[in-house]
């Protein structure tokens, strides 16, 4: 009867540790996480927009009169002395070709001009016959005066009528010089071009000479031309006098102020340049994006901190990338962005309490590109599910992604220990069952 209670207990012990066995060994396995750790660092916000270098001071170089320059000895980027370059000679330009009509034109406006110069010849002559005869009667008059036979009145008379004709033969001789002149446009506008004397005489040229030291930084035509009042010449600048221009979105704009310091990326050196914020236009501008969205944007200049010959050989219009530093925090709790999801219209986390995940919603401040600071809702050391997956949820077990190999190591022995065991215990109820038969 013993031996028959003995049998049992130990078939149900033998039962019991396989089942617990079984139990812990097809237990659902933890979710592999990676996991980080919440701490204190630097948190910076920067606004990252491209720009463009240009000269702070660009000097435009404009014809002052109209003429005619000769082919341009300058290249861009050829250096520049103010008051000692001579950018462009400006000289007399040419008589321009006349079609037939034009031509007619101009021949019936010098026969004309002939004809007007024949008349005031004639009178010129009509007034010095008038101016004669009027002296002769004015000698006669004093005669007859002095003898008392002429009145005073007559002698009057016959002097202002010297003084009228006197005028009027002046006026004839200025009338006759006007119309030769007239005569003499007419028949210069019909000179070809190809009879024009040398345009080059000694004295006739305008100079036009660089107004600051620098080099050319664009030369619009190098060809000899005619060329009007105010037609661009060149353009003169410093290179060693950079500054950068970029176009902010307004929303951005408003975030940063004079002063704020830049990183200048992507210029084409190895080392990022410093640089500042000196002026932020108080005018914005809508500007067609890539993706046609219309965007209304601001201009902001940069200064250069960064010594020119650090900065080497970056000039005028080249392409950078600048990193506005628009707020920073040196000593911030901070947690990896990846750690953040939306739960309801709270920003939360799963923070790990020993190997289960537990959703915690935190409040967040400032972030950058790969931290967000944690205003409440975690403490230092506190260690969060970075890149949760869907099938994470409140109270899932996890193991870090960090030491997968020895947990399942670890879990494999106790399997195989569970099966050692349950083949050993096996192994001792058929040897118990066979004594008990024997003793039968």
């Amino acid at each position: 009867m013993i031996k028959r209670w003995l049998k049992r207990i130990v078939s149900l012990t033998a039962f019991g540790a396989v089942v617990a066995g079984f139990a812990f060994a097809l237990r659902p396995e933890p979710a592999v996480v990676d996991l980080a750790s919440v701490e204190y660092g630097p948190v910076t916000v920067t606004i990252v927009e491209e720009g463009r270098t240009q000269i702070r001071d660009v000097y435009q170089v404009f014809a002052p009169v109209a003429g005619e320059i000769d082919r341009s000895t300058l290249d861009v980027g050829d250096p520049v002395r103010a008051g000692l370059t001579i950018i462009a000679e400006i000289h007399p330009a040419r008589a321009a070709f006349r079609d037939e009509r034009t031509r007619r034109e101009l021949e019936a406006r010098r026969q004309s001009s002939e004809a007007a110069v024949g008349q005031a010849e004639a009178e010129v002559r009509r007034a010095q016959s008038d101016y004669g005869l009027a002296k002769a009667e004015l000698g006669r008059t004093d005669y007859l005066h002095g003898k008392g036979i002429a009145s005073r009145a007559a002698f009057d008379r016959a002097t202002a009528k010297l003084e009228t004709t006197k005028e009027m033969l002046l006026q004839a001789i200025a009338s006759l010089r006007m119309r030769r002149s007239d005569l003499e446009s007419a028949r210069a506008r019909l000179i070809p071009p190809t009879a024009m004397p040398d345009r080059r005489p000694n004295g006739c040229c305008v100079t036009v000479i660089a107004p600051h030291d620098g080099v050319a930084l664009s030369i619009p035509s190098k060809s000899e031309r005619v060329v009007t009042q105010g037609t661009l010449l060149a353009e003169v600048g410093d290179p060693d006098d950079l500054e950068i221009v970029v176009d902010l979105l307004s929303s951005d704009a408003v975030r940063i102020a004079p002063g704020t310091p830049v990183r200048i990326l992507q210029w084409g050196g190895t080392e990022a340049l410093q640089a500042r914020v000196r002026r932020i236009d108080p005018v914005g501008f809508t500007k067609v994006s890539a993706l046609g969205i219309e965007e209304q944007r601001v201009g902001v200049v940069l200064d250069l901190v960064s010594k020119p010959a650090k900065y080497g050989r970056l000039d005028h219009g080249f392409r950078v990338s600048t990193e506005i530093i628009a707020k920073r925090i040196d000593r911030a709790l901070r947690l990896p962005l990846g750690a953040l999801f939306r739960d309801d219209n709270a920003w939360a986390v799963f923070r790990i309490e020993g190997e289960t995940a537990h959703l915690v919603r935190i409040d967040t401040g400032i972030r950058d590109t790969s931290h967000v600071q944690v205003l409440g809702g975690l403490n230092e050391g506190d260690r969060v599910v970075v890149y949760p997956g869907n099938s994470i949820e409140d109270g899932s077990s996890v193991e870090d992604r960090a030491a997968p190999r020895e947990n399942l190591d670890t879990i494999e022995g106790l399997r195989n220990v569970l099966k050692d065991m349950q083949s050993w215990f096996s192994a001792l109820v058929d040897s118990l069952a066979q004594k008990m038969r024997f003793s039968d």
